[in-house]
C-alpha cells in the first residue's frame, strides 16, 4: 500500500494518472483503479452466483430459461470486456499522444535554445567580422602609408651621402611592409573563415526553423488526436455506464432462478426418493419375474424335449413302418404274425433297441437347448450401442468446440503478435538509424505465411552499405544492431529496472557515446533505472553513480561508491 493513493472522484484520478511514477496507482471509493502504466479498471459490478447452474435439471422450462440467461450474461460480459479493452486502448493512445506532445515540446524548447545560441554566435561572428574588416582597412591604410614612406625613404636615400644608413632604413621599411602584408593575409583568412561560419550558421538557422515548424505541426496533430481520443473515451464511458446496470438485472434474475431451482431440486429429490423406492420394488418384481421366466423356460424346454422325443418316436415309427412296408411289404401290425410272436410277446433283441434309443438321445442332446433370452440380450446390446453413439456425438461436439476455441486463440495470438511485431519493428528502425547515425533496418517474417510458424530475419543497412542479413555484418555492427533490437523490445514493454552487462564491450568510442545518449534519453522519458556493468571509460563518465571494488591492500577488497551527479552539482555551485 506504500505505492497506492486515494482520490476523491474519478475525474481527479484520470487527471493525475499520467503523473504517477513506476509502481504507483490510485483508487477511489467507487472501486476505480488508475495505474502508472496507463491501465484503468472500472468499478467492479456485483458477482452473480451461478453455482446451481452446474446441477442437472430435468425440468425443460428451467433449463431453457437458464440457457437464455447464461447467453445474455455471456453477451453482456463480452461487451463489457470489449468496452474495457477499448477504454484501455484509448487510455494508452492518450498516454502515447501526451508523451509525443511532451517530446515535441521538449524538442521545440531545445530547438529554440539552439536557435538563440546560434543567433548569439551569429551576432558575435558579425561583430568579429566587422572588427576584422575594420582591422583590414586599417592594415590597408598602414600598408599604403608604409609604401609611401618606403618610397620617401628611397628618395631620401638617393640624396643621403651614407649608403649604409639608407640601406638599414630600407631594410626596416621592407620588414614593416612584410609584417603588414602578413597581418593583412591573416585578417583576410579570418574574414573568409568567419564568412563561411556565418553561412553555415544561417543554414543551421533555416534547418532549425523548418524543424520548429515540423514540431509545431506534430504538436497540433497530437492535440487533435488527443481531442479525438477524449471523444472516444467519453463514448466508451457512456457505453460502460449503459452496461453497468445490466449485471445487476442479470444477478437478480439469476437469484430468482436460483430460488426456483432450489424448489425444483427439492421436488426432484422427493421424486428421486420415490423413484428409488419404485425401482427397488421393480427390481424385486423383475427378479421374481425372472425366476418365473426361468422356470417357464425350463418347463418349455422339457416340453420341447418331450415333443422332440415324441416326434422322433413318431418319425421312427413312420420310418420303420415305411421300411417294413418297403422291405416286408406288410403293415407293422402284421410283424408279430410274421415274427411268429403271439399276442403280448416281445422281441428277444432288447439290448439293440436300447442302444439305438441311447444313440438317438445323444444326437438330440447334441443339438443343444433353445436360447429363450436372446431377444432381451439383443435389446441390451442395442441400448449399449445407442449409448456409445450418443457418447461419440458428445465427443465429436466437444472436439469441434475445442478446435473452434483453438482457432479463436490462434487468431487472437496472431493479431497480438503482429501488433507487437509492428511496434517493435518501428522502434527498431528508429533506434537503428539513431545508433548508426543513418542507414535503415527492419524485421521480416520468413519461411512461412503464418506468423506463429514463421522465422524472424533481421535486415540491416548501415550507412554506406547495402541492405543485408545480420549474419553478414561485422562484429561491432552486429552488436550495435542487437542493442537496437533490445531497446526496441524494451520501449514496447518498458520496466522500472533494466540491467545491462558489458553490452558496450565490442563498440568503439563513437558508438559507445551514441549508446550512452540513447540510454540517457530512455531513462528520462520512460523513468527506467539502468544498472550497467562496464569497464569502458566513456560509459563510466556518463553515469550518475559508480559502484566498484578496489584493493588498497593485498587480499583486502573494499566497495567504493562515487556520486557523479552530486559532484557535478557541487562543481556548478562552486
Amino acid at each position: 500500500l506504500a505505492q497506492a493513493g486515494w482520490v476523491e472522484n474519478e475525474e481527479t484520478g484520470r487527471r493525475l494518472q499520467h503523473r504517477l511514477a513506476p509502481g504507483q496507482r490510485l483508487v477511489d471509493r467507487e472501486g476505480h483503479l488508475w495505474r502508472w502504466d496507463g491501465f484503468t479498471s472500472a468499478r467492479p459490478g456485483p458477482s452473480p452466483s451461478a453455482e446451481h447452474l452446474r446441477h442437472k435439471n430435468r425440468l425443460t422450462k428451467l433449463e431453457t430459461e437458464i440457457g437464455d440467461v447464461e447467453g445474455s450474461k455471456r453477451v453482456a460480459d463480452e461487451r463489457a470486456a470489449v468496452a474495457r479493452t477499448q477504454h484501455q486502448q484509448a487510455s494508452e493512445a492518450d498516454k502515447h499522444a501526451r508523451q509525443q506532445l511532451r517530446q515535441a515540446e521538449e524538442a521545440l524548447a531545445r530547438a529554440r535554445s539552439a536557435e538563440a545560441e546560434l543567433v548569439r554566435r551569429t551576432l558575435t561572428t558579425e561583430t568579429r567580422l566587422a572588427a576584422a574588416l575594420e582591422m583590414l582597412d586599417k592594415l590597408g591604410a598602414d600598408l599604403v602609408e608604409t609604401g609611401s614612406h618606403a618610397e620617401q625613404v628611397e628618395r631620401d636615400l638617393a640624396t643621403l651621402p651614407e649608403p649604409a644608413l639608407a640601406r638599414a632604413a630600407l631594410d626596416r621599411a621592407r620588414a614593416a611592409a612584410a609584417d603588414a602584408r602578413g597581418r593583412e593575409a591573416e585578417a583576410r583568412a579570418e574574414i573568409s573563415r568567419l564568412t563561411h561560419e556565418a553561412g553555415r550558421r544561417r543554414e543551421r538557422l533555416s534547418a532549425i526553423d523548418l524543424e520548429e515548424r515540423s514540431w509545431r505541426k506534430r504538436s497540433r496533430d497530437a492535440t487533435a488526436q488527443q481531442l479525438a481520443l477524449g471523444e472516444r473515451r467519453s463514448t466508451l464511458e457512456a457505453d460502460i455506464a449503459g452496461l453497468a446496470g445490466r449485471p445487476a438485472a442479470i444477478a437478480a434474475e439469476t437469484e430468482a432462478l436460483g430460488v426456483a431451482i432450489a424448489h425444483a431440486a427439492d421436488g426432484c429429490r422427493r421424486s428421486s426418493d420415490a423413484l428409488v423406492l419404485g425401482e427397488t420394488r421393480l427390481r424385486q418384481s423383475l427378479e421374481r419375474s425372472r425366476a418365473a421366466d426361468q422356470a417357464l423356460a425350463e418347463a418349455r424346454e422339457r416340453l420341447v424335449r418331450l415333443e422332440v422325443l415324441r416326434d422322433s418316436a413318431a418319425e421312427g415309427l413312420t420310418r420303420m413302418a415305411r421300411e417294413i412296408r418297403e422291405r416286408l411289404d406288410a403293415a407293422p401290425e402284421a410283424l408279430a404274425d410274421l415274427a411268429g410272436l403271439g399276442p403280448g410277446e416281445t422281441a428277444s433283441d432288447v439290448a439293440g433297441t436300447a442302444a439305438r434309443l441311447d444313440r438317438l438321445a445323444r444326437e438330440r442332446d447334441g443339438m443343444g437347448p433353445v436360447n429363450l433370452v436372446a431377444e432381451s440380450e439383443a435389446a441390451e446390446v442395442e441400448a449399449r450401442i445407442h449409448a456409445l453413439q450418443r457418447e461419440r456425438a458428445d465427443l465429436t461436439e466437444a472436439i469441434a468446440r475445442l478446435r473452434h476455441g483453438i482457432t479463436a486463440l490462434n487468431q487472437e495470438v496472431r493479431r497480438r503478435l503482429m501488433a507487437a511485431f509492428e511496434r517493435i519493428n518501428g522502434h527498431f528502425a528508429e533506434l537503428f538509424t539513431r545508433l548508426f547515425g543513418g542507414g535503415r533496418a527492419h524485421l521480416a517474417l520468413v519461411d512461412d505465411d503464418d506468423p506463429l510458424a514463421a522465422g524472424l530475419e533481421i535486415m540491416a543497412s548501415p550507412p554506406g552499405k547495402r541492405l543485408q542479413a545480420l549474419s553478414l555484418l561485422s562484429g561491432g555492427e552486429q552488436a550495435l544492431t542487437a542493442l537496437a533490437l533490445l531497446f526496441a523490445a524494451f520501449l514496447t514493454n518498458p520496466s522500472p529496472v533494466c540491467v545491462l552487462d558489458e553490452v558496450d564491450a565490442p563498440l568503439d568510442d563513437a558508438n559507445v557515446d551514441r549508446f550512452c545518449n540513447l540510454v540517457g534519453d530512455i531513462a528520462d522519458t520512460a523513468g527506467t533505472r539502468f544498472l550497467i556493468v562496464t569497464h569502458h571509460r566513456i560509459t563510466m563518465a556518463r553515469v550518475d553513480r559508480l559502484f566498484g571494488v578496489t584493493m588498497a591492500e593485498r587480499g583486502v577488497s573494499q566497495l567504493v561508491s562515487v556520486d557523479l551527479a552530486r559532484a557535478a552539482r557541487l562543481r556548478r555551485t562552486a
